[in-house]
């Protein structure tokens, strides 16, 4: 958590009173920016229930929030309330004119940039149906008051955090040609920003409904940018009305005393979660009196990491057009074989580690109500600021999901993930996901919501989180502060590394008598979680973003 100055500081602490770390009661927020965390506590105050309060939260975003919060991208909202759970899947989908090699040039080689730049990159979002889906079934408030915030925000402006600004100047260079700094040009820290053209979207998406964005003006204002962006986009008119979200059953688990309720493909986050889980508890002799993030514990952790990257590229894929074989990943016996063949004194040999089965810029927040109900949300635009395409009329930025896909097998994508076939480009399809919304569960009471942003980094971000507070007894505060790292099978025996915690000397040099080589990933997530403690709620934002938590009294 970063400390704000000036204007941001008085407006942080006075008006809304938040922190970067709360201790109280049932209900409880951890946040990726202080304006969402408002417009949820607001929801709450007024008698919203966590569904309300994470509506509000992700329109406001989208406001506040421009690199990651969205209206033109989609996720996934996985769901805790009286006492069952539910998943709901508001990914992005191919346009119907989209095909398995629309990114390959003549010699079959990937295009990178066709996929991540342009309107060539967008899926078809899914944010603004999924929200109102969420709102229809379980929300308490009217669908008006859950936007009113986010209306709010971007009618009267909000006031640009240092890291809001920095985003944009970074991002800037790679959209030159695009109409990115035309909208996003006035982002200056500590001064405010305005955006009427959004305003006036989320006023009439208020009043509409979501039909709004899909079928009505929005849909017009949508389809003709993507006639005049660079690259021209495929989405259609036709593509905006045929959306729907799912609700599909989330994957459940037992992890020590513990359910763990996460995301079900098309995210590969929660089976890739309970894998990494799962082998680490079946291989606790090799952790027995190992210190957390020690050179031992490092090599071991990326033994297991390298298996699950390969599962991943394997099998997983949109379960509406690829068969995922979801209980054989996540059974305990399979945990189990597959422990036995981590090595536990050198790097396996990346050819040697194949698929085990004997066959085949996004953010996060977390909401705990006062009834126990409550929400763990990701969603996204793929990369920061998406594909920075900028929908004129409607102010508004497009993903760039597309690149999710295995372009070409093989070949890696943005995070230097590979995919197969299970995940080829093919229209209405869902692109594979990392996200991984996830809440744990102790006797029938949530225990834990969290969460995190970060690409291929999600899911070993969530799983060092959880190892540090129940393998390793850390308070929640505690294990967000750990140094974190990373391993994805390829490139060959790399660890990532990133700057908020960078690898000492020393600890660098004994990894290297394994084997390893080391990269600076520079970022590695922003855990938002809530940790549940008897009667109590510890709610926590990451140090490494501009997140709050709070609760609501």
């Amino acid at each position: 958590m970063r400390i704000y100055t000036g204007l941001a500081a008085a407006l942080a602490v006075l008006s809304l009173g938040l922190s970067s770390l709360a201790h109280a009661g049932p209900a409880a927020i951890a946040a990726p920016d202080r304006f969402g965390a408002a417009a949820a506590k607001e929801i709450l105050k007024k008698g919203g229930n966590a569904v309300d309060a994470a509506v509000a939260e992700a329109f406001a975003l989208a406001v506040t929030y421009p690199e990651a919060g969205n209206l033109g991208g989609g996720g996934f909202m996985t769901i805790y309330i009286d006492g069952k759970s539910y998943f709901l899947d508001y990914r992005e989908t191919a346009p119907a004119a989209a095909s398995r090699d629309m990114y390959l040039d003549a010699k079959g080689e990937p295009i990178t940039a066709l996929s991540i730049v342009g309107g060539k990159a967008s899926g078809t979002p899914g944010a603004v149906r999924g929200l109102a889906e969420a709102h229809r079934r379980f929300g308490k408030l009217t669908w008006r008051e859950d936007l009113a915030p986010a209306i709010r925000f971007a009618r009267r402006g909000f006031v640009v955090h240092p890291d809001l600004a920095e985003s944009y100047k970074y991002a800037s260079a790679d959209f030159k040609g695009l109409n990115f700094d035309r909208y996003f040009g006035r982002l200056r820290a500590g001064k405010l920003f305005r955006q009427p053209e959004l305003a006036a979207t989320l006023t009439r998406i208020a009043k509409r409904g979501p039909d709004e964005f899909y079928t009505g003006k929005t849909s017009d204002l949508i389809v003709a940018q993507m006639g005049r962006s660079a690259s021209k986009g495929l989405i259609t008119k036709a593509d905006l009305a045929a959306y729907k979200p799912v609700w599909r059953e989330p994957i459940q688990a037992k992890w020590r005393e513990f359910s763990v309720i996460t995301a079900p493909p098309p995210s590969s986050g929660g089976i890739a979660l309970l894998q990494l889980l799962q082998m680490k508890a079946a291989a606790k002799p090799l952790f027995d009196g190992v210190a957390l993030n020690s050179p031992r514990y490092m090599h071991l952790v990326s033994e297991i990491e390298k298996r699950v990257f390969a599962d991943r590229a394997e099998y997983l894929g949109d379960p509406d057009f690829t068969k995922v074989p979801v209980s054989d990943l996540i059974a305990p016996d399979y945990a189990a074989r597959r422990a036995t063949e981590i090595n536990p004194d050198r790097p396996s040999p990346t050819p040697s580690v194949k698929p085990g089965l004997e066959h085949h810029a996004t953010t996060h927040f977390s909401i705990l109500d006062s009834h126990g109900a409550a929400v763990s949300n990701t969603y996204t635009l793929n990369g920061s600021f998406g594909s920075g395409v900028v929908v004129k009329g409607a102010g508004f930025l497009m993903n760039n999901e597309m690149d999710d896909f295995s372009v070409k097998p093989g070949a890696p994508n943005m995070f230097g993930v590979v995919g197969g076939a299970s995940n080829a480009i093919t229209p209405g399809k869902r692109p594979l996901s990392s996200m991984t919304p996830t809440i744990l569960v102790r006797d029938g009471k949530v225990a834990m919501v969290i969460g995190t942003p970060g690409g291929s980094r999600i899911f070993t971000s969530v799983f060092q989180v959880l190892a540090d507070v129940y393998d390793y007894g850390l308070s929640l505060p505690e294990a967000q502060k750990q140094l974190r790292f990373h391993h994805q099978l390829l490139p060959e025996n790399t660890i990532f590394s990133e700057p908020y915690a960078p690898f000492s000397e020393p600890l660098k040099a004994d990894l290297a008598k394994l084997g390893y080589r080391f990269e600076d990933q520079g970022y590695n997530g922003d855990i938002e979680a809530i940790q549940v403690i008897g009667d109590d709620a510890v709610a926590a934002s990451d140090p490494r973003g501009r997140g709050v938590a709070l609760v609501v009294r």
